[in-house]
């Protein structure tokens, strides 16, 4: 699919005049209003309100560098005039085929000490939601490095937070963290400390005075670290926080940000609404990011079959992998994933000849890589054939010629900027050859899957894997599925790996297995990555298998229609032929009734599949009217099949 960008910017006039503090920019409908003035200490600071309401009261603003402080003792010299955003293009591997981004733009210049770096704020206030990002501009020629980020976020007093505690980095398997794989703290008091002690990751999702607001980062480049929230948050400020000091791929490599004058940051996001509805449909993490940079590989978004969540390492062979590739021919699935130790246990030439099976299937083959060069443990192979270009360019060449189809790359050791460059080095050298890319044990997409249309996919969560590992996570999987929709998959494509009917490797499911089929259109991946067996598939109705078969490779759009994270999630999905499919879960241990209206969906048809007489069996009914009326037991499921 082509992609289409038009950014139209109005042109300003010459010698903008200086504003009078404190200065207002208002979002195209004029329901957000962002406030920027300045202390007497010369501290920027900005507030959100939206309407009435304010969401986030007078936070700080700025930077401090090594050799500079542009965070306080600054004055505002311009604001420039507001322009317009406008820009539309194609996605095939979000929530949205069709976007479209409207913004009122204003640039905010300040000045510090005579000689020095100047840093100019750009806003981007949209109708859902607010961007921001820092220009630093000067004469100097030598890198500049930044210390810290001033940048806070001020919740008001009573607000509740859904946050996802950051973890120590070279914990975890074979020192693997941080790789965003916990389980979300629900509905706590702002101000609370992260239980691990290094804060909450992004995204973070607050409730305050009837709204709704999440914070996250976008368009990350190649002169940033990733950022979280830092551990403390006094009074509800939650400040920006910087890697932890292993998190680079070498003793030399870059963690903080550096660059060379001029120089722009990625952009600060909040996402916000009197409901939940704008989380959930907001495009906006790849609205800010740049248009595509590499060659977009069409028809490229599907589904898979993959042995290894339930079957495990032992099963990476021939026999079992040319099994799940016709699994995969037979689900009408476009792709089957080779995981860990398939160098080992198969061979190159054997890889080969499974890839060329499965193109005589119509299915892509998949395979796995570690990422690793010194910041991980991790035995499973292929390992350290990655990191040093030149091996990276051969291996990609090398497995491309055998027709493999795309990659899944795991176990990366944080967000320095060093290891913000790798992810996109591997995205480059992927593309150029024509592979599509899954990064596993990984940071969060950012908005990347814009800027490189072969990102199909991220892990960055707490996904179905850890179900095998121990009851608790099992015991826990309904809730924290209910919450994914309006903070992590909110955010971009997630690779849960999801569904899954069969037990799990001796660890007792406590969701049925409505619950578990609702997954698959509840969760979105531009590469969805499906649990069940072969085997666990063909017990399931026929209407069940014929479900997972008739989900379109794509979707074209979104819909919130109800829920409450931690609690309940109802969404609806759009075919690119414009049918519209649905899906809802119960996170709670007590029935749930659901009163839906399909009536704005233009539908008034449909098939329901959902719970049976027990948690592992299901039932169907025709779905009449404009109006749906449900109850799900405790961690049920549903879906509406157009």
């Amino acid at each position: 699919m082509r992609y289409f960008s038009l950014i139209t910017l109005l042109v300003l006039p010459l010698g903008a005049a200086r504003a009078a503090q404190p200065v207002q920019i208002n979002s195209p409908d004029g329901a957000v209003r962002v406030t920027v003035d300045l202390t007497a200490q010369g501290q920027p600071t900005y507030a959100v309100r939206y309407g009435q309401t304010e969401l986030l009261q007078p936070s700080r603003l700025g930077l401090k560098l090594a050799g500079a402080d542009l965070s306080q003792g600054l004055r505002l010299t311009q604001a420039d005039k507001p322009s317009t955003v406008a820009d539309d293009y194609q996605l095939n591997t979000d929530k949205r085929a069709h976007c479209r981004y409207r913004a009122t733009r204003r640039v905010l210049h300040f000045a510090g000490a005579a000689g020095g770096p100047q840093l100019s704020v750009i806003f981007q206030v949209s109708d859902d939601g607010v961007a921001f990002q820092y220009l630093i501009e000067g004469p100097a020629k030598d890198v500049q490095r930044i210390t810290q980020e001033a940048t806070t976020f001020r919740l008001p007093g009573g607000a509740k937070g859904w946050l996802h505690p950051h973890a120590k980095a070279q914990t975890g398997f074979a020192n693997t963290q941080p790789s965003y794989e916990e389980n979300y703290q629900r509905g706590i008091a702002v101000g609370t400390p992260s239980p691990l002690g290094q804060g909450w990751s992004f995204p973070a999702l607050f409730q305050t005075d009837g709204h709704w607001l999440l914070l996250t980062e976008a368009g990350m480049g190649r002169t940033y670290c990733g950022a979280h929230l830092a551990h403390e948050s006094a009074g509800g400020e939650y400040q920006v926080a910087f890697p932890q000091a292993p998190e680079k791929t070498t003793p030399e490599a870059a963690l903080l940000p550096e660059s060379p004058l001029p120089w722009r940051t990625p952009w600060r996001v909040l996402v916000l609404g009197k409901s939940l509805a704008p989380i959930v449909e907001s495009t906006l993490t790849t609205d800010l990011s740049a248009p595509t940079q590499t060659p977009v590989l069409p028809n490229a978004p599907g589904k898979s079959s993959w042995s290894w969540v339930l079957m495990g390492d032992q099963n990476t062979t021939y026999d079992v992998q040319r099994r799940f590739i016709d699994y995969a021919a037979d689900m009408r699935w476009q792709y089957c994933l080779v995981d860990a130790l398939w160098d080992k246990q198969i061979g190159y030439d054997k890889v080969q000849e499974l890839a060329q099976y499965a193109r005589s299937k119509n299915v892509g083959l998949l395979v796995w890589y570690n990422s690793n060069g010194s910041w991980n443990q991790a035995p499973q192979t292929p390992t350290n054939v990655l990191f040093e270009p030149e091996s990276r360019r051969r291996e990609f060449a090398r497995i491309k010629q055998m027709g493999v189809a795309g990659v899944k790359i795991d176990f990366f050791g944080g967000d320095g900027q060093s290891f913000m460059n790798y992810y996109q080095d591997l995205l480059v050298d992927a593309a150029q050859v024509g592979l599509l890319v899954n990064f596993h044990g990984a940071t969060l997409p950012r908005g990347w899957n814009r800027t490189y249309p072969n990102l199909m996919t991220m892990e960055a969560v707490k996904g179905f894997e850890f179900l095998t590992f121990d009851q608790r996570n099992t015991d826990q999987e309904a809730t924290h599925c209910a919450t994914l929709p309006f903070t992590r998959n909110a955010v971009g494509p997630m690779d849960f790996t999801p569904v899954a009917f069969s037990e799990i490797r001796g660890k007792q499911r406590r969701t049925s297995n409505a619950f578990e089929l609702a997954l698959a259109v509840l969760f979105q991946s531009g590469i969805q990555h499906y649990a069940e067996t072969t085997e666990g598939m063909a017990a399931q109705p026929a209407y069940v298998q014929d479900f997972m078969r008739s989900l379109p490779p794509r979707w074209a759009d979104v819909k919130y229609l109800d829920g409450f994270p931690g609690g309940y999630a109802v969404l609806a999905r759009q075919a690119p032929d414009g049918r519209w499919y649905l899906a809802g879960i119960n996170g709670t241990d007590q029935p749930k009734t659901l009163q839906l209206d399909l009536g704005k969906l233009g539908l008034s048809a449909g098939t329901v599949i959902t719970d049976g007489d027990t948690n592992r069996s299901f039932r169907t009914q025709a779905a009449t009217g404009k109006t749906l009326n449900l109850t799900l037991p405790a961690r049920g499921g549903f879906v509406v099949r157009p």
